[in-house]
């Protein structure tokens, strides 16, 4: 029998619904276990968890414990956090950090030992304004970081030693911060060093964003480079990824990967997210304080994402998690930089105030139609 050209056509997007329901259907299965036992053969999956879970928010909680078998803190163990006015400290928080990842035999990350923003300028300043010395500031730093990874030692598997030390100028790698005007690249080596000492057994990472490609890539080789050859113990390498839906490319990301791991590191991916809103000004960083004025322009999805929006957020996440399952025997984890778009930094970075949808998660706490590609990659 032959079919007319209508048959056919109907029969070819019946098929082709079929199949897009029945991997759905799959994936949908897949889900019941979540992102974490899905590729428990390749890496693990974690998530950044700010004061909401701290303050056990049930259905952030349920979310979490299903889907990531990592956690990393948004706040609660950065210098300010931990540091009380009068000279004490503060564990509260980190405490129930740590409990919630040790009650469910996640994969612990400390976050962050020595970074030059959240960290109060006393630390590095007398009271009339000049620098303390080197000694004053090596002194503090052993302090802070030895008490701080020894109390955790055991609980906490991975720690960011050192975050974005690396300058955004590639005429000036290194970043010109309170902490290197003191030390110079003295204070990388210091608080590795410490943290080594508070806890032998701990995996210690040098942490930082911009770093897949570019000439901020090659400097974060060469410094790593550096690191190693004067004996830092450096294990891994943390490269933050956030990143949009066109930048940088999969062949970046590719090489990047192969670049770190043949320095002998571990690679984890920590703080992943994926910015959909407009970057009219073309801004390369992620440093915290910068900010830009708020204009309707630059908030386009106030009322929700378009599908065709969705549509290449959901191939980017795909695309994405390729190059990661391609090097999954160089990956350590795969961290995204909080649990559901409406607690995303990116709502407020660099512009207060916008809705934006940078997470697996939407701001009801369902999945993105990203979640089911990357749960159909491997069924």
């Amino acid at each position: 029998m032959t079919l007319s050209r209508r048959t056919f056509i109907t029969s070819t997007a019946a098929a082709a619904l079929l199949a897009q329901v029945s991997a759905r259907a799959l994936a949908q299965a897949a889900q019941r276990t979540g992102l974490k036992d899905h590729f428990a053969d390749d890496f693990r999956i974690g998530a950044a968890v700010g004061w909401k879970i701290l303050a056990g928010d049930k259905d952030l909680e349920s979310i979490l414990f299903r889907e990531f078998n990592s956690i990393s803190p948004e706040n609660c163990l950065k210098w300010e956090s931990l540091h009380t006015a009068d000279g004490g400290w503060r564990w509260d928080y980190a405490d129930k950090y740590v409990d919630i990842g040790t009650q469910h035999q996640m994969y612990v990350v400390g976050h962050v030992l020595a970074w030059h923003s959240q960290t109060p300028d006393s630390v590095f300043k007398n009271p009339d304004g000049s620098y303390v010395s080197a000694a004053t500031l090596k002194k503090k730093m052993q302090d802070h970081i030895s008490t701080v990874v020894g109390r955790y030692k055991g609980h906490i598997n991975a720690w960011d030693a050192a975050n974005e030390a690396i300058s955004d100028d590639k005429d000036n790698p290194m970043r010109r911060s309170h902490y290197f005007n003191i030390l110079g690249e003295e204070f990388i080596d210091h608080a590795f060093h410490v943290a080594h000492e508070a806890d032998p057994g701990v995996h210690l990472i040098y942490n930082d964003y911009g770093i897949e490609g570019g000439s901020k890539h090659e400097a974060c080789m060469e410094l790593i480079k550096r690191l190693q050859k004067r004996g830092v113990p450096i294990n891994g390498i943390g490269i933050q990824a956030h990143i949009n839906l066109e930048e940088p490319d999969v062949e970046t990301l590719d090489k990047c990967i192969v670049d770190f791991a043949s320095l002998g590191l571990r690679v984890h991916f920590t703080e992943l997210d994926i910015d959909v809103l407009p970057n009219v000004w073309k801004l390369p960083v992620a440093e915290v304080s910068t900010r830009f004025e708020y204009k309707p322009e630059r908030d386009p999805y106030i009322h929700g994402l378009p599908k065709d929006v969705e549509d290449r957020l959901a191939d980017r996440w795909e695309s994405l998690f390729k190059v990661f399952i391609k090097h999954h025997d160089k990956i350590e984890r795969i961290t995204t930089w909080g649990i559901s778009d409406d607690g995303s930094w990116l709502n407020n970075f660099p512009i207060r105030g916008r809705t934006n949808y940078p997470l697996l998660f939407d701001r009801k706490h369902q999945p993105h139609e990203a979640y089911y590609k990357l749960m159909a990659l491997k069924v």
